[in-house]
């Protein structure tokens, strides 16, 4: 079931192109997606073709450049409305990785050469090619400006030493953005280059097990003596880390509606649930425990939606709205821990079984607070931003 309340809701962000975009998005969930998400979820990963479909369909497209098949950039809300609907498969995991590119194309399509970007971007629109973003590092986390990868010019190469982890798509992309240090200590030391699969010395290890998101597969990535040419550098050497961050912030905003979206699911089951769930000779739904259970969880979720769609407008208007995305994303990522754990609560025993979806948007919900930075990272960033 859906929310009655979000229709009155959308009339204020949403158009009529946005709403032909979710028709999409729904007819593809429902036809491509629904019918095999669990068994996707339990091999680890889903069939390349998928990316294929929803190239064709135009989906992969959105919020990326007209100019290689995209939407364009200026539409946050066709993004937006996309990320709901595709959030109805129930598994943040599939979400993260067939969103892989979200966060992997823009630096090339943004920074990288005019042959470079012909070749990449509308492969992997077309969902012919998946690409990733390397940044995390065993022993950097969100410390983006302390990596450690290193490489080296020699010639009309780079020379590229190191490791990542955690990497989204990481073990079945074609293409790998990857964050490496070029020069010295701290963030102006840091480049991005283009690296390809296959390239002698880089090496992709296991696909690691994860507490959610199992559908996506995410991976470890090695560098040994790895020689990458040096026309895949992205933008002037050095200039990485400014290129992370701008990407960053449209990252935290997927983020924080995945968060909504997590919770928005779990609640609708719930509301289900509890009027077909009879104890002590009434349905939940009659227990004022229950109710009002729900009533707060209705209450966050809303709330927590109406302030990322706030953001989301301020980013449309070309506004500066580092502070409030971060603000966004620690709020949207607290209600769907909260709704979750509560969806749990109210399941009972079927909220640990495995065939129960609240049960996989308990689990999927924890990286969200991890993920494109931590809490604690966006706390940090708050604070600056507020001049402390």
């Amino acid at each position: 079931m859906r929310d009655p309340a979000l229709a009155s809701v959308y009339v204020d962000y949403f158009n009529e192109t946005h709403g032909m975009v979710r028709d999409t998005m729904r007819r593809f969930v429902s036809e491509a997606v629904k019918p095999h998400i669990d068994a996707w979820e339990e091999a680890g990963g889903f069939p390349r073709e998928v990316h294929q479909q929803a190239g064709s369909l135009g989906l992969l497209g959105i919020g990326h450049p007209t100019e290689f098949g995209g939407s364009g950039e200026q539409d946050v809300f066709l993004k937006v409305a996309a990320s709901e609907e595709l959030m109805r498969s129930g598994s943040g995991g599939f979400v993260a990785s067939l969103g892989s590119l979200d966060i992997g194309l823009p630096p090339v399509w943004r920074t990288g050469s005019d042959a470079l970007k012909a070749r990449i971007v509308p492969q992997v629109l077309a969902g012919e090619k998946i690409i990733a973003l390397a940044i995390t590092e065993p022993s950097g986390g969100s410390d983006v400006a302390n990596l450690k990868t290193r490489a080296v010019r020699d010639g009309d190469h780079y020379v590229v030493n190191g490791s990542k982890t955690f990497i989204t798509s990481g073990a079945r992309a074609d293409y790998y953005t990857v964050a490496v240090r070029t020069g010295e200590a701290g963030f102006g030391g840091v480049s991005l280059l283009l690296i390809e699969k296959g390239t002698p010395g880089f090496t992709v290890g296991r696909n690691l097990k994860k507490m959610g998101w199992w559908a996506s597969d995410t991976a470890e990535l090695f560098f040994q003596d790895c020689r990458v040419p040096a026309e895949n550098l992205l933008g002037p050497e050095n200039s990485g880390f400014f290129t992370i961050m701008a990407n960053f912030q449209a990252e935290r905003l997927s983020l924080a509606i995945m968060a909504t979206m997590t919770a928005q699911l779990a609640l609708e089951q719930c509301l289900a649930y509890v009027k077909e769930r009879t104890t002590f000779g009434k349905p939940l739904s009659k227990h004022q425990v229950i109710r009002h259970k729900l009533a707060e969880m209705a209450t966050q979720v809303n709330v927590a939606r109406e302030y990322t769609y706030r953001c989301a407008a301020r980013m449309q208007a070309g506004e500066s709205a580092i502070a409030e995305v971060s603000m966004a994303k620690n709020f949207a990522t607290s209600v769907s821990t909260m709704v979750t754990d509560e969806a749990v609560q109210i399941f009972g025993g079927m909220g640990y079984m495995r065939e129960s979806l609240v049960e996989r948007l308990y689990r999927d919900n924890r990286i969200l607070s991890i993920g494109g930075g931590t809490h604690e990272i966006m706390n940090e960033i708050i604070s600056k931003q507020l001049g402390l």
